[in-house]
C-alpha cells in the first residue's frame, strides 16, 4: 500500500501523530508542551532528522522533530527531518507534520522534500514471505497555511511523483533475479510506458544482432535467457532540447567465466539497478511536465558462466565498429553500455547520461554513499551536481585523466576492457568515452549507493533506488 499525501490548513482530528518542528535554538512551539530545557533533558537539542515522541493523554501523539539551527532551512534538512518523522511513528497510519510551514525555503521545493522524504523511508519491499512486508503509513499530511498553499500542492505532485520513481526502481532491483530477467524488465516497461505518456520498443535479440549490438550479444552468450534493448521515448511539445539515458541492466551478473565469489556474488540481483532508474526516472517526466525530449536505452542481460560464455583472450565488435579485447568477463557492464551509447550518439542527442552499478573501485575510492561522476563537459557535469544537491543522491566528481587511456591499449583490438589494477573507475569511464564521440556526456557509477545495508534516514534497507530521482531532475533542468 502507498500512503496518500495532501494538504490541510491544520491537523485532523483523525491524525495518530503530529510532527512538530523545533530548531536547535529559538521559540520552542507551545503545542509541544515542553520546554527546551526539558527538551534537553529527553537528549533532544533540535538537530537535523532527531525525534523526540511526546505521548499525549487525549488526542495525536506528538513528535518533536529536529530542522536543525535557525535561518538554515534546506531541502536536504526537510527531506531527512520528515524521513526521521516517518520512523518514529512508524507503527502509526495517520501523520500530520507542519514541516512545511517553514520559513526559509520555497513552499513547492519544501513540500516535494517532505513528500519524497515521507514516502521513500515508509517503502517496504513486500517481499516473498507468507505474510509480505507492509508499511503502517497510510495518509501522510502536510499543514501548510493559506499563503503557502498553492506552492506546496504543486511540490506534492512532483515529491509523490518523485517518491514512485524511487519506490519503483528499488522494487525492480530488489525483485529476485528469476522473477526480474531481461524479458520481465521489457514487459514491466510495456506496462507503464502508456500511463507515462512515452512510447516504446523492445529489441530481442537476433534484432540486437543484426544491428551489430556485439557488447551486450557478446555478455549474453553464457545465459540462456535471451537479452533485451528498451528504448523509451517522451516527446514533449516543442521540445527545448534531446537527452539520452542510457542504463546498465546486467540482471544478475556471475561474473561470467571469471566468476564472482559467493560473497561478491549475493547482491548482484542488483546489478541493473541502473537500468531500473532509468525507467523509473522516464515514468515521472510527464508529471514534472519535462520540456525536453528524453530517449532511454535499457541495456539488460544476465552475465552468467557456461560453454557458450565469452572466454578471456575473445574479441567484441560494438555497434559503432570498435573492437574491444576481454581479459576480464566481470567488466561486463561498459561492454553493455557501449552498444547504447552508440546508438544515442546516432540518435543525434545533445547530451547523453549513462548510470551503471560499474566498477568495486569507485566504492573503494568513494565508499556507499556517494556515487562517482564523470563528464567530458564541464556544463554537463554541473548541472548533474546541481541535480544531485537537489535529490540528496550525492555525487563527486572524478578526474576523466586521458593519460590513463594508454591503459586500454591492445595488441589485437582497438582496446582492452580493462586496464590494470589502479583507476579501475577512471578506465571503465575512459572505455565509455570511445562510444560517446564528441557529445556532452557524463558518466554515473553506482556501484557504492546502490544498496542500503539498513534503514538509514529516507533509504530503506536493499534496493537504494539510487539515480530515479537525480536523473529525472537532470531530464527536466538540462538546457543546451
Amino acid at each position: 500500500m502507498t500512503a496518500t499525501v495532501s494538504i490541510a490548513r491544520s491537523a485532523p482530528k483523525h491524525a495518530n501523530v503530529v510532527g512538530v518542528p523545533v530548531a536547535t535554538s529559538g521559540a520552542v512551539p507551545r503545542s509541544l508542551g515542553l520546554t527546551r530545557a526539558a527538551l534537553a533533558a529527553h537528549g533532544f537539542d533540535g538537530k537535523v532528522g532527531q525525534t523526540l515522541v511526546v505521548p499525549a493523554a487525549n488526542g495525536a501523539t506528538q513528535v518533536a522533530v529536529g530542522v536543525g539551527a535557525p535561518g538554515s532551512l534546506t531541502t536536504q534538512a526537510l527531506r531527512t527531518a520528515a524521513a526521521a518523522l516517518v520512523r518514529a511513528a512508524s507503527k502509526h497510519a495517520v501523520i500530520a507534520t507542519s514541516l512545511v510551514d517553514l520559513d526559509g525555503v520555497d513552499a513547492s521545493a519544501a513540500a516535494q522534500a517532505v513528500a519524497e522524504g515521507a514516502l521513500l523511508a515508509s517503502y517496504r519491499y513486500a517481499g516473498i514471505k507468507a505474510k509480505p512486508n507492509t508499511t503502517s503509513l497510510a495518509e501522510f499530511i502536510l499543514t501548510v497555511g493559506e499563503k503557502r498553499a498553492k506552492g506546496a500542492a504543486a511540490g506534492v505532485e512532483r515529491g509523490v511523483a518523485t517518491a514512485a520513481a524511487g519506490a519503483l526502481s528499488r522494487d525492480l532491483a530488489n525483485t529476485p533475479p528469476s522473477l526480474m530477467n531481461a524479458r520481465h524488465i521489457a514487459e514491466k516497461a510495456v506496462e507503464l510506458a502508456g500511463a507515462a505518456g512515452l512510447t516504446v520498443e523492445v529489441f530481442n535479440k537476433d534484432q540486437l544482432a543484426a544491428m551489430g549490438c556485439g557488447g551486450i550479444i557478446g555478455v549474453n552468450r553464457g545465459s540462456t535467457e535471451p537479452p533485451r534493448m528498451v528504448r523509451l521515448t517522451y516527446t514533449p511539445r516543442n521540445p527545448q532540447a534531446h537527452v539520452a539515458l542510457v542504463g546498465k541492466g546486467v540482471m544478475f551478473d556471475s561474473g561470467g567465466l571469471s566468476l564472482k565469489p559467493n560473497e561478491g556474488m549475493s547482491t548482484m540481483k542488483l546489478d541493473m539497478t541502473g537500468a531500473a532508474s532509468v525507467l523509473a526516472a522516464m515514468t515521472t517526466l510527464k508529471t514534472l511536465k519535462c520540456r525536453n525530449k528524453v530517449t532511454a536505452y535499457l541495456m539488460c542481460t544476465d552475465n552468467m558462466p557456461s560453454g557458450s560464455a565469452v572466454k578471456l583472450g575473445d574479441v567484441l565488435t560494438f555497434r559503432n565498429g570498435k573492437t574491444a579485447e576481454i581479459l576480464n568477463t566481470d567488466a561486463e557492464g561498459r561492454l553493455v553500455l557501449a552498444d547504447g551509447l552508440s546508438l544515442a550518439v546516432e540518435d543525434g542527442v545533445d547530451a547523453i547520461v549513462d548510470i551503471a552499478t560499474l566498477t568495486g573501485a569507485c566504492m573503494v575510492a568513494l565508499g556507499n554513499k556517494v556515487a562517482g561522476l564523470f563528464s567530458n563537459d564541464q556544463r554537463v557535469a554541473d548541472t548533474m551536481r546541481a541535480s544531485s544537491a537537489a535529490t540528496d543522491e550525492p555525487l563527486w566528481q572524478l578526474p576523466l585523466e586521458q593519460s590513463y587511456r594508454k591503459l586500454l591499449d591492445s595488441n589485437v583490438a582497438d582496446m582492452k576492457n580493462v586496464g590494470g589494477p589502479y583507476g579501475g573507475a577512471i578506465t571503465a569511464a575512459l572505455f565509455l568515452q570511445e562510444f560517446v564521440s564528441d557529445v556532452p556526456w557524463a558518466h554515473l557509477d553506482i556501484a557504492g549507493p546502490m544498496i542500503s545495508d539498513s534503514d538509514d534516514g529516507w533509504l530503506s534497507r536493499g534496493s537504494t533506488g539510487f539515480g530515479a530521482r537525480l536523473l529525472a531532475e537532470f531530464a527536466t533542468t538540462f538546457t543546451k
